[in-house]
């Protein structure tokens, strides 16, 4: 008689613990704790790059029409066309500076990248850049032949790339080239379409590299010892 009440105390009593009936016994609760994250609102520095000064030229046109930016001079003409994101100031003294629209993690990616474009267009047209590269091989040269670049680079026949306008290509000794302009993008893009054709290899170094370029060469298979 005892165990059958001993047992039906403890059906009742899972019972109420489990369904929420309480059927006169004290039920015991246990405490919800609630895990929540707090949120931090990171701000995000100014950019190093973008919050330079830009000094134009004398010799250096500006036009700026909204959003919308033209540079002229001596060797050429550029123009770009801004995100709503950055603004570009100019100033009395003859500089210009880029500015944040608004604090987002986008205007934050395309301050410094629009401020160094903008450079690359000032300096483009008043003073230029140049590429080179160097041709290393057995038979490898390259020659220019009115607009097209010839290179020699051991296939069956020679490839032949024409210049794009704007840009002025030399050949030095027949084997050092050197591209340049006064459209930084332009210049890299043909000088990479050139490398394209023969990247240097690390065993021996053959092909056509940067003339900054470092080649990282490799050790080859030892030979069978006599």
């Amino acid at each position: 008689m005892a165990s059958s009440l001993t047992s039906s105390f403890q059906t009742s009593n899972l019972k109420s613990v489990f369904w929420g009936e309480s059927n006169g016994l004290c039920v015991s609760s246990v405490p919800v704790i609630r895990v929540g994250f707090m949120r931090k609102i990171v701000e995000c520095k100014e950019s190093r790059i973008g919050k330079q000064p830009i000094e134009v030229p004398s010799n250096v046109t500006i036009t700026l029409e909204g959003q919308d930016l033209k540079v002229k001079g001596p060797l050429g003409e550029l123009a770009l066309t801004y995100p709503r994101e950055v603004v570009l100031d100019s100033e009395d003294s003859g500089f210009l500076r880029v500015k944040k629209a608004t604090e987002t993690r986008r205007a934050n990616q395309m301050h410094g990248l629009f401020r160094t474009l903008t450079n690359n267009m000032v300096v483009g047209v008043s003073k230029g850049f140049e590429k080179r590269l160097q041709l290393i091989g057995v038979g490898y040269r390259a020659t220019v032949e009115g607009k097209d670049l010839v290179l020699n680079l051991g296939f069956s026949h020679p490839v032949k790339m024409a210049i794009p306008d704007g840009l002025q290509v030399k050949v030095e000794d027949n084997t050092r080239i050197a591209v340049s302009g006064y459209n930084k993008s332009d210049i890299g893009q043909f000088a990479a379409s050139i490398r394209k054709w023969r990247p240097p290899e690390p065993y021996k170094g053959k092909g056509v590299k940067y003339a900054d370029e470092i080649v990282r060469r490799k050790e080859g298979k030892a030979g069978k010892k006599k």
